[in-house]
């Protein structure tokens, strides 16, 4: 077993089922040629991670984006109750074809929340109380020539967003590189295991940060080469379309900066491991990094190579 075998396994423990992607794929499907069928609707398409393939396990939700007939209902667009209305055309559309009582066009879903949701209609398939409910997010929007104008119902106001700009370059990154998606889901599992570090760090942070500083090269360079470069971004981490500002103003910078900097040590370590041909020393760094999800190598003797202490900055006085 090699480093490279540990990234393959550590791969499959990312990745989402590919049957449980199908099934998300088929609800989504669902979903989108039911509200199609409104006199109302110009057009439905998914948006979010499952759009751009850089979904983790397991796979919980899906976004849809609804882009109504401007036509049908004037009034959307501007400040006031538009907003709220436009959500709720998507919780009664929701209702009339796809509710388990009385659906037309198929019997799917238990329940829709709209009371605390500021831009989507939540949509429960399964009970909403259980622990991975599944659910499907249905966003109203209107097509603009340079995005699509979706609600923001607490601020009675609607924004301009283009969440097809990130689906594209995210689709070109992987033509580039093939790569590029697994690695984007790597990284967010790795987000996901140094929250007492860093705090919730939402996955498109990770993404767009991706974007930024994960270049092509084998795995283990690639991801040294992005931790190293990250660690010194800015991270003030923005709408990759220059529409919507900061994407998590609430970000802990200063966490996030620290989890990147011991990442690109450990990985850097890892790497010059490996140089000296010490396997189960560079999978003991790796390890550092990802979590025991990583698997060691082991010594000829069968145990991990403990290797020499790692020698850490402590804060002083």
């Amino acid at each position: 077993m090699t480093v490279l075998d540990s990234f393959d396994s550590l791969q499959q423990e990312v990745d989402a089922d590919p049957e449980v992607v199908r099934l998300a794929r088929q609800r989504r499907d669902t979903f989108m040629a039911a509200l199609a069928t409104a006199t109302d609707v110009k057009v439905v398409w998914g948006s979010g991670s499952l759009a751009r393939s850089t979904q983790l396990q397991p796979v919980h939700d899906v976004d849809l984006v609804v882009e109504f007939d401007a036509d049908e209902h004037p009034e959307w667009g501007s400040d006031g109750d538009s907003a709220e209305e436009a959500i709720k055309r998507c919780r009664d559309l929701v209702h009339e074809l796809l509710s388990v009582e009385s659906g037309t066009y198929a019997q799917l879903v238990r329940q829709v929340n709209t009371a605390e949701r500021n831009r989507a209609a939540k949509c429960f398939i399964d009970p909403p109380d259980s622990d991975d409910a599944f659910t499907v997010d249905v966003m109203p929007a209107l097509r603009r020539t340079d995005g699509i104008l979706i609600p923001f119902k607490s601020e009675r106001r609607w924004t301009l967003a283009d969440p097809e700009y990130l689906i594209g370059q995210v689709a070109e990154r992987q033509r580039e590189w093939a790569q590029f998606r697994p690695l984007v889901r790597m990284l967010k599992y790795w987000a996901r295991q140094h929250t007492a570090d860093t705090g919730r760090v939402k996955s498109l942070v990770m993404e767009v940060l991706a974007l930024d500083c994960l270049h092509t090269g084998n795995r283990p360079e690639a991801l040294k080469t992005f931790f190293v470069e990250a660690s010194s971004h800015s991270l003030q981490i923005e709408d990759p379309a220059r529409l919507s500002g900061v994407i998590q103003p609430d970000l802990d910078i200063a966490g996030l900066r620290r989890a990147l900097e011991d990442s690109a040590l450990a990985a850097t370590a890892a790497l010059r491991a490996v140089a000296n041909n010490d396997q189960p020393g560079a999978t003991q760094h790796w390890q550092d990094v990802f979590g025991d999800a990583f698997p060691l190598v082991l010594a000829p003797t069968g145990e991990a190579d403990p290797g020499p202490r790692p020698i850490r900055d402590s804060p002083q006085g």
